[in-house]
């Protein structure tokens, strides 16, 4: 779990986007896309359940708190995504929807989230040897959830490891939440670190899911921080 410096990187290779928004691939057509002004830049915007691949330049953002979220890449063809899991695996059945489209019901959990993503790479070419993985995300953000946040990060770990990709770098775990920008063009990333006396919609947000969780009993480098 490492201590990130700010990076003197240039954050990402769109200085001037296109006017015009980049295609997308198949099967994200539920995802939030838009044209970000202060970065001058596409992107795509995930919740929790959701991941997202492109392999057109764009930005993916998300929030998390006791959430990971996994930037993988093909360092060769610049393409990658980001995928948003709130629990390690699914141990029963559960049809609660936590996204915005059915898939997200099985998404939220890491072993879903973690093969949808690195499956939908291998299908637009990407090859396992040319893969670069960057972690974020599981903080302690609620003392009812201490477990949640480690839980996640100790799964992803050892996902990764079992499946021989190693991590490039990771900010997991601590107190705070974080706002995550990925571009999987360059490999680069932003981050917010949200300190508590700004994170409130974080904070209501993982006590729903608390709540949801206690009612269906689920057991369950190029980085730069930013103001």
């Amino acid at each position: 779990m490492s201590k990130l410096n700010k990076s003197a990187s240039k954050p990402h290779g769109h200085q001037h986007a296109s006017s015009m928004q980049p295609p997308m691939e198949e099967g994200f057509g539920h995802v939030n896309r838009y044209f970000d002004k202060t970065l001058d830049t596409w992107a795509a915007k995930i919740l929790p359940g959701e991941f997202y691949v492109t392999s057109h330049g764009e930005m993916i953002a998300t929030v998390l708190g006791s959430c990971i979220s996994a930037c993988v890449r093909d360092v060769r063809l610049g393409i990658g995504g980001m995928n948003h899991f709130m629990l390690p695996e699914q141990t029963q059945h559960s049809t609660k929807q936590w996204g915005s489209d059915a898939n997200s019901a099985a998404t939220r959990y890491g072993n879903y989230a973690m093969e949808h993503l690195l499956n939908t790479l291998y299908g637009l070419g990407a090859r396992k040897q040319n893969l670069e993985v960057k972690l974020f995300g599981g903080g302690q953000v609620l003392a009812q959830m201490t477990d949640i946040g480690q839980r996640n990060i100790l799964f992803v770990y050892d996902y990764l490891r079992q499946e021989g990709l190693p991590i490039k770098v990771a900010d997991v775990g601590d107190v705070f939440s974080r706002k995550v920008l990925f571009f999987p063009d360059t490999g680069a990333v932003k981050v917010r670190r949200i300190t508590t006396t700004r994170n409130d919609t974080i904070v209501n947000r993982e006590r729903g899911y608390m709540k949801d969780i206690t009612e269906h009993k689920d057991d369950s480098s190029d980085i730069e921080l930013f103001d």
